[in-house]
């Protein structure tokens, strides 16, 4: 099944998708797409979709999932990415977080930051919780997974890297973490590991990858997370970037105002960002 949210910030409804590719509104079965109904979505496939509210025109697009309490970020998890950058794969994940601020709708604009230079694009894999995860074994984790989405983990390099601290500051400003269209449940998606993954800038190619050159897979992301704190169900895990950033580009090619941002993967839908100046 593919789950959406869709209305104004802040006031989203659940929708499911009908076999045309409608939204169907679901806001009379469940209040949203978190907490318990994340860790029971197997209990919406009795119900008769078609017969749902049908959504007319073409609402904005919320993140797919609602009450996240964690957006765990993976760094430089695509072999063929850490090469392009000069990095060495790590011997572990590296985990970092970015605020929950950050996250937004798929559709929703590229903030560029003040003072930012080094707006970058990064198309990744989603994992959304659904079950409590707590020192699981890599063989269990997968039972744990709501479903799988589109994001965009823009990032200001400048602020990542270049002043003191940590990643958190170039990865967490307002509307760097578009999120869906779709939650993807896992009966739809035969392997994590071989989705093939793209990002346009204005028209033009930048990233076109595989989930299959991925460090740490899906299972054993969320089973080495878990040795450290409880997944709940809502948190997600973005699980890192296939080459073709603009800092990896030569020279280094980074984000605008007027820009269009275009990204996908396949099976979980496409994403379309205008890149605006904050204000």
């Amino acid at each position: 099944m593919k789950f959406v949210r869709f209305g104004e910030a802040g006031q989203e409804k659940p929708g499911v998708l009908d076999t045309n590719g409608n939204i169907r509104d679901l806001s009379g079965k469940v209040s949203d797409l978190s907490g318990a109904v994340l860790t029971d979505l197997d209990a919406l496939k009795s119900v008769d979709i078609e017969s749902l509210p049908l959504v007319s025109g073409s609402p904005r697009l919320g993140p797919c999932v609602a009450g996240t309490s964690k957006f765990v970020c993976i760094g430089l998890n695509y072999s063929d990415h850490a090469a392009e950058t000069g990095a060495q794969v790590p011997p572990e994940p590296i985990i970092f977080m970015k605020a929950n601020s950050a996250i937004c709708g798929p559709n929703d604009p590229i903030i560029v930051p003040r003072g930012s230079e080094k707006t970058d694009w990064e198309v990744e894999l989603g994992v959304v919780i659904g079950k409590p995860a707590k020192y699981v074994s890599e063989a269990d984790a997968l039972n744990h997974v709501a479903g799988y989405c589109v994001i965009n983990d823009v990032s200001e390099r400048a602020f990542q890297a270049e002043r003191a601290g940590q990643w958190t500051k170039g990865k967490s400003c307002d509307n760097f973490g578009q999120t869906g269209p779709w939650l993807v449940t896992p009966d739809e998606v035969a392997d994590p590991q071989a989705l093939g993954m793209w990002l346009d800038v204005n028209g033009k190619r930048m990233q076109d990858g595989s989930s299959k050159t991925m460090v740490y897979g899906v299972a054993h992301l969320i089973s080495y997370l878990s040795q450290f704190f409880t997944l709940h169900p809502g948190d997600i895990i973005s699980t890192g970037t296939p080459p073709g950033v603009g800092l990896g580009m030569k020279p280094p090619q980074f984000l605008k105002a007027g820009d269009v941002v275009e990204l996908g993967i396949e099976g979980l839908g496409a994403q379309r960002q205008d890149v605006v100046a904050d204000i």
